[in-house]
């Protein structure tokens, strides 16, 4: 019996997949790159994975418009702000999202490798593999893409942050790749979307309370992530085989 090769075409190959979207929606509107990923591309595929931070109404707000109940994931890693916490569920109820799941460490797993909640002190990369990262991991079972809120203007590695990527077998959409610290400005006091609480105490970007603190550099909006670290990602966005080695 013959065998026969597997048909590669663009939707089957994602090297191709991403030269054509990113070819065709590079420059687009986040509105568009939205409609196109949910509507088009990947219909009950996708999820939003959402930190509810400084700058999440934007994305949620652009996610409501096109589908209210998509899936958004949110990460309780047990040490957020209470603030963020009263944030997620002031936008949750203003935008009318009905597909917010939120997603906890593994309890067992917590109590074993962070029994006092001190972690962070000793190893801020194995803290964030415990409380962020694994936990997404099973989240994301079923979906065959995911949006994030990453922008160029953020510095670092997303200084060349693509609209569309593929990485750990997963595509990647960041509709606001693109977009200015006055774009985000604009679009916030346009629809009046309601600010996080820590913004206007000089946190401009919001992680959890051990690894956040306000930022001392304006031209730098993560500043105030583990500040005198090298560390500058909680590892959502690294690669696997990029992840520092943890337990």
């Amino acid at each position: 019996m013959a065998f026969e090769c597997p048909i590669i075409t663009p939707e089957t190959d994602p090297v191709a997949r991403l030269a054509r979207l990113n070819g065709e929606l590079r420059q687009a509107s986040a509105q568009t790159i939205l409609r196109a990923a949910i509507i088009r591309e990947w219909p009950g595929e996708m999820t939003y994975v959402s930190s509810f931070g400084a700058e999440s109404a934007v994305m949620l707000a652009l996610i409501a418009d096109v589908d209210p109940s998509l899936p958004v994931v949110f990460i309780d890693t047990g040490m957020h702000f209470p603030q963020t916490l009263d944030y997620r569920d002031e936008l949750v109820e203003r935008l009318g999202l009905t597909g917010v799941r939120t997603i906890k460490p593994n309890e067992t797993e917590r109590k074993v490798l962070d029994p006092k909640g001190a972690l962070w002190k000793a190893d801020t990369d194995a803290c964030c593999a415990l409380r962020k990262v694994r936990p997404l991991e099973p989240a994301l079972d079923g979906f065959s893409a995911w949006i994030t809120g990453r922008k160029r203007f953020h510095g670092g590695a997303r200084m060349s942050l693509p609209v569309f990527e593929f990485a750990d077998g997963r595509f990647k959409i960041n509709p606001l790749a693109n977009w200015t610290p006055d774009d985000v400005e604009l679009f916030m006091e346009q629809r009046e979307l309601p600010r996080h609480p820590l913004v206007a105490q000089g946190y401009p970007s919001i992680g959890c309370w051990p690894c956040t603190q306000p930022a001392d550099d304006p031209s730098n909006p993560r500043a105030g992530r583990w500040a005198g670290q090298e560390k500058t990602e909680c590892g959502l966005h690294v690669e696997r085989n990029e992840r520092p080695r943890v337990f």
